[in-house]
This record gives C-alpha cells, sequence and structure tokens, in this order.
C-alpha cells in the first residue's frame, strides 16, 4: 500500500534537540534516533482516553478477541478451495490452464462427523499446502465462507451487465479494495474502519486501558480506525518496543532522568507541547502494554515466520488480558505477495499458504493451550479475488473470493455460501472469470460482530449496508 506523507515543516518548527537537555553526545543521539523511531508508533496515542496504570480489575469469563488476517495483494482463492468432483474439475482444469492444481494433490475437506446440511466433502478440496487448516476444518473449528465480496445489493449477471443496481466503487482496484473490505464503505472512499468502529461502541470511552483494545501487529491500517477516538496501537511483530532502554524506575540512570526531564517541560508553543505530551503518552503506554507482557505465558510452539511471529505476539497479549482488564479486543495482522500476475504464482502461493496454514494452526492451538478458544475467531481477507482464467502467467485484478474463519466458536466443518459455476462467460462470470459474489462482505462481517456482542442497532450503525443481506449462520 502507498502511504503518503506531509511534510509541514514550516507550521511545524520544531527541532528536537531544541527540546532536549544537553547530555553527552552517545547519549543525545540514541535519544533521538530512539524518539523518531517512536514518533510512528505511538502517533496515536495522543488521540486515546487517558491511560490508567494496569487495571487491578481480571477480564473476566466474557473476553472476546477478533483477529483480522489481511492477504495483500489480492489472494487468488481459486486455488485456495478446488473442485474435487470430475465434471466441476473438469471445468476448472479447462478454465485455469497452467494455474490448475492436481485433482488427486488437493486436502478434501472432512469432518467428523459431518455436520447437517454441509457441503459433500467429496465435492471441494483446500490447496494442498494448506494441511494445518485441512485439520482444523476436519475438527469442525474452520469454516470456509465462499464467493465473497463487497456489494452495495445482490446482483445477478443480468444487473451486472445492464448496470441496473449500485455497484462498489473501485472494482479491481486494489486500494479502493483494501479500504472496501476494511472500512465497509463502498459507495464513496472509506475514512474508518468497522473493527475501529466497533471498538468505539464495545469499549466505553474512558475505560482502563482503552488504548489497547485496537492493537496491530502491522501498521496503520483502516480496519481499526474508528470515528471518534479509537486507533490502533501498533506494535512490532517481536513484539519489542522503541523505547526499551528506558528504564521508568530508576533515578540514577542519566537518559532515563534526562527523558523525564524533558518531557516535564511545559511549552507555551502549541506544536512543541503536543510533541512532548504524544511523545510521553507513547513512553506511558509502552510502559503499560510492556509490563502486560511480563505476565504471558504461552508454551506454544510458533513458525519463526513473519506472520508467526505476529501471531505469537497477539497470542501473548490474549495471555495478558487480565493485566489490562479489557473484555473486547481486536488486532491486525498481514501478509503480503498476493498480487500473482507473473509466472510465479503456482510457486508463491504454495509458500504463502503453508505459512499461512501453519501459523494459523499454532495460533488456534495457542487459544487451546491458554483456555480462550471459544472466545477468540480469527478471519481472512484480501484485496479480491483473482481471475479464474489465466493471463497466460498469473491471475488478474478480479471480485468475489473466498475466506476462512478459525475459532473454537465458529460453526466450522462447513462451506457457507455458494461457490461460483465454474464456467468461463457463465452465469457468476462478469469476464475472465471475476465472479460475482454471491455473499456481501457485511454478511460475513456482521455474523462476527453479533457474536463478539454487538446488538442490531451496533452492527446497523458499524455496517449500514448489512441489513440489505440474509443473516449468516457462522458462529455459534
Amino acid at each position: 500500500m502507498t502511504k503518503k506523507h506531509i511534510h509541514c515543516r514550516d507550521a511545524y518548527p520544531l527541532s528536537t534537540s531544541d527540546l532536549m537537555p544537553q547530555l553527552p553526545d552517545p547519549a543525545r543521539r540514541q535519544l533521538l534516533k530512539m524518539m523518531g523511531a517512536t514518533g510512528a508508533m505511538g502517533a496515536a496515542s495522543s488521540f486515546l482516553a487517558p491511560l490508567t496504570a494496569l487495571a487491578q480489575t481480571t477480564s473476566g469469563p466474557d473476553y472476546k478477541a477478533l483477529v483480522c488476517l489481511f492477504m495483500y495483494g489480492g489472494n487468488d482463492a481459486n486455488n485456495l478451495i478446488v473442485p474435487r468432483d470430475t465434471a466441476e474439475y473438469g471445468l476448472y482444469r479447462t478454465g485455469r490452464s497452467n494455474l490448475a492444481l492436481q485433482q488427486n494433490a488437493l486436502l478434501p475437506l472432512t469432518t467428523t462427523p459431518a455436520p447437517a446440511g454441509s457441503v459433500d466433502p467429496a465435492r471441494y478440496g483446500l490447496h494442498p499446502a494448506m494441511t494445518g487448516l485441512a485439520n482444523l476444518y476436519t475438527q469442525q473449528k474452520m469454516a470456509v465462507v465462499a464467493n465473497v465480496g463487497p456489494l452495495i445489493a445482490p446482483v445477478t449477471k443480468a444487473q451486472w451487465n445492464a448496470r441496473s443496481v449500485p455497484l462498489p466503487a473501485g472494482l479491481f482496484s486494489h486500494s479502493d479494495q483494501q479500504d472496501a473490505w476494511q472500512s465497509a464503505i463502498y459507495d464513496t472512499a472509506g475514512r474508518t474502519g468497522w473493527g475501529g468502529r466497533l471498538m468505539e461502541r464495545m469499549v466505553a470511552e474512558g475505560s482502563p486501558n482503552r488504548g489497547y483494545a485496537c492493537i496491530s501487529m502491522s501498521g496503520g491500517n483502516l480496519w481499526e480506525t474508528g470515528d471518534s477516538s479509537m486507533l490502533a496501537y501498533k506494535m512490532s511483530s517481536s513484539g519489542s518496543f522503541g523505547f526499551d532502554f528506558y528504564k521508568a524506575d530508576s533515578a540514577t540512570d542519566p537518559l532515563t532522568i534526562a527523558i523525564k526531564q524533558t518531557l516535564a517541560d511545559q511549552r507555551s508553543h502549541l506544536f512543541h507541547q503536543a510533541w512532548l505530551t504524544t511523545m510521553g503518552r507513547s513512553i506511558e503506554m509502552q510502559q503499560v502494554l510492556s509490563n502486560a507482557l511480563k505476565s504471558s505465558t504461552v508454551g506454544t510452539a510458533f513458525p519463526n515466520s513473519d506472520l508467526g511471529r505476529q501471531l505469537n505476539t497477539v497470542a501473548k497479549l490474549i495471555s495478558a488480558r487480565a493485566s489490562l482488564g479489557l473484555s473486547r479486543q481486536v488486532f491486525f495482522v498481514s501478509i503480503g505477495g498476493f498480487d500473482t500476475h507473473g509466472d510465479d504464482q503456482m510457486q508463491q502461493q504454495q509458500r504463502l499458504f503453508g505459512e499461512i496454514s501453519q501459523a494459523v494452526s499454532a495460533f488456534y492451538q495457542s487459544t487451546v493451550d491458554m483456555g480462550v478458544a471459544n472466545g477468540v475467531t480469527l478471519f481472512s481477507a484480501s484485496d479480491f479475488g483473482r481471475t479464474f482464467a489465466s493471463n497466460g502467467q498469473g491471475s488478474d485484478h478480479g471480485w468475489g473470493s473466498h475466506q476462512f474463519v478459525v475459532g473454537g466458536a465458529v460453526k466450522g466443518g462447513q462451506l457457507v455460501g455458494t461457490l461460483p459455476n465454474h464456467t468461463l462467460n457463465g452465469p457468476d462470470d462478469t469476464g475472465s472469470g471475476r465472479w460475482i459474489p454471491t455473499l456481501s462482505t457485511d454478511q460475513m462481517s456482521s455474523a462476527l460482530a453479533r457474536w463478539f456482542g454487538a446488538d442490531s442497532s451496533v452492527i446497523n450503525t458499524v455496517l449500514p449496508r448489512a441489513a440489505a443481506f440474509n443473516a449468516l449462520d457462522l458462529m455459534a
């Protein structure tokens, strides 16, 4: 994603050195470096409700967490869920040409026992790199949500051709569809995310440690941006902090003393004082989370991949939930590399799907080990699906896609919705296998929000298009 930076030096004539007491050069350089490095991480904190010390209450038995796993670039889910029956696989093989997976390599979607009304397990299979997720499906801890995408209203192919119903803006565009998935605003640019809007209403203003209700392991994101004061607190995937050298209780460490003196200074210039306040709150927030993580006990082994490290840190934060006293949290993790126009798609997906499967499996196991599996739900999202037809090398930008939802409260072992007819230029195809979604992202999101504890009035506010669609039976 492209990030835009606004430079306003003339309007904000602040030099860090102007704010600092005189220090020996090495300590001075370290302080400058670390303040610069943590500026992005702490920038959000000036907008948050006043922090408290570690909450003395526990999160209680009602704790719930949502984890959004975003696959940047547009995952080609045509190779995530693949037909296995002879007739449908024949259509798949013809339409995919060089991108088709071997039928005998697919992992069957089987359950023990199969839930009533679930899809025939002989009909579909998972990508062969998804062994961990296939096991979760078998255990009925994972569900597949088929052919889901942004919709303002239900759309048929005839309505698509006639443009007789409103369509989401910016279809097939990376940035527009990333925003659409994360914001649930489809007819204009989204400025807030449905996760952040949900948390504005689920965690009361002024609640202890409210600033940690939304935590991102993957930098800034729209999904956790609220419509009032809620913003994501950003951490590194390792769980480390930029001000690790700061010793809050020390009365002798010269660098700590210098920071305390600097932050205690009062400035008449509005922007000077705002800078000091923001930096002070960033350090304070770090101290709260750092102390909370010290109480974390996660013994589950995680893969040493970037996504594995992100989800390991999320697990540690969930383990420390009692220290923060929050009953609701949302987390954002991501993995990139899905913009597979080129001839590396098969190898790229093999690697990426393997990383996802291993990391998500470990994460689910960690929730079991912590005794919170029924209170933690992870769901996937991506820019869009990709074309069913090959472009000769990889695949191009599409629309409808398949997602997965994992957790103890998921009605797992089922494929929710309907996979598209795999006939090119068929009833579900806008061209080249750009599937018209048969489920709206709002149906998936509102099912998660209901499980999270949101009532109908909150859901209708957070997901304004949800009322146009039938409810999805996804969560217990």
